[in-house]
């Protein structure tokens, strides 16, 4: 087993990385100090709780632990108020008190509505990330927690730091091959912001990534989570140098809120959204880029242009309810070389339009 620390003080966490975890559970809440004279709760979905929850359910038991459960449905659409509330209705119904745990079990979409359920919930009671997919290795880590509006992309939202990340590989050998991939986006992401070795590790080893090859795969995760955690510990609520972390994400956050969050998974939207900063990196002088980051996502089996039938209007209009939009201008993430990035804070909506547009051009003619 590997362990991680997010450095935040007093609000410090540890993430472990291994095989076999789901089964320890109890344990790990037992040496994190969660009360056992509270109720806790358990949030998962549809797809997860067959697998896992039974497991996660037995270790809490043994270790003498209660909780409830709330099942939602698997996708995106769960990141709703609707949905938020629902969970809240089960929370206070289970008489969760300030001693409380919420444990999220399950991919981004769990952890992201779980707690922001444990931020508000009497105002904030600790929180448990047991992600189950490749993707949650980067929306595990960092404490930020929201639900989606329907015009934007995790405007309801805070910042509410786990007690622990607990991540068993075991979990993603059950992963469809689009979810893979799809998950595969952020590790290639943490390479291209920050450590180019990386980037290209993934590249060299994007079969067996794909197959899930557990070693291959464990240090992917391991290597991924450090570089988050590693921005995380140094700007925990984006007031500056972790804003590096959404390469890619305001597109692709539009993608996906013009899909409906449904068509597109969110490492696929990224992809996309990373294809276009690499495009227009290019449209800022920085040649080269555009290539070797769209080699890196074909290597995964990722999408790279945005189809036809997606209306670049649309696009447009949804990135301007973006948190990274004002007064005209666009914050966006520009890669200066692979395993290097900026934060330029004034690319103008036009440049930005041409690149949807090239985006669009590219999947007509692929």
């Amino acid at each position: 087993m590997k362990t991680l620390q997010v450095h935040l003080g007093e609000r410090s966490y540890p993430i472990y990385i291994g095989r076999d975890l789901l089964s320890k559970a109890g344990t790990y809440c037992e040496e994190r100090g969660i009360s056992r004279k509270s109720r806790h709760l358990i949030v998962t979905d549809e797809s997860v709780a067959p697998h896992y929850l039974e497991r996660v359910q037995s270790s809490l038991v043994e270790a003498g632990y209660d909780a409830a459960v709330h099942i939602v449905p698997a996708g995106e659409g769960s990141k709703s108020l609707k949905v938020y509330e629902e969970v809240m209705t089960t929370a206070i119904s289970s008489r969760l008190d300030r001693s409380s745990a919420v444990f999220a079990l399950g991919g981004g979409v769990v952890g992201d509505l779980a707690g922001f359920v444990a931020a508000s919930y009497m105002r904030g009671i600790t929180f448990v990330q047991i992600p189950t997919t490749i993707l949650a290795h980067d929306s595990s880590v960092g404490g930020k927690v929201a639900v989606n509006h329907p015009l934007a992309k995790n405007m309801i939202g805070a910042f509410h730091q786990p007690v622990m990340v607990l991540y068993d590989v075991d979990t993603l050998t059950t992963l469809p091959p689009r979810e893979v991939s799809a998950g595969l986006a952020e590790m290639v992401k943490h390479g291209l912001i920050l450590d180019r070795d990386f980037a290209y590790w993934c590249l060299e080893h994007a079969d067996d990534l794909l197959a899930l090859d557990a070693d291959t795969l464990t240090y992917g995760l391991e290597r991924g989570c450090a570089i988050k955690a590693e921005v995380v510990s140094s700007d925990e609520r984006e007031s500056g140098w972790r804003a590096v972390l959404n390469l890619g994400h305001t597109i692709g956050h539009a993608v996906e809120a013009v899909g409906g969050y449904g068509r597109f998974l969110h490492g696929e939207a990224i992809a996309i959204g990373m294809a276009g900063s690499a495009m227009l990196a290019e449209e800022l002088g920085r040649s080269g880029l555009y290539d070797e980051t769209v080699k890196m996502l074909q290597a995964i089996q990722l999408p790279v242009t945005l189809p036809g039938d997606v209306s670049v209007d649309e696009v447009m209009e949804a990135m301007q309810h973006d948190k990274k939009f004002s007064e005209g201008q666009m914050v966006f993430i520009v890669p200066e070389e692979i395993g290097r990035v900026s934060i330029v804070k004034d690319v103008p909506v036009t440049v930005v339009r041409s690149v949807v547009e090239r985006l669009q051009k590219e999947g007509i003619k692929g």
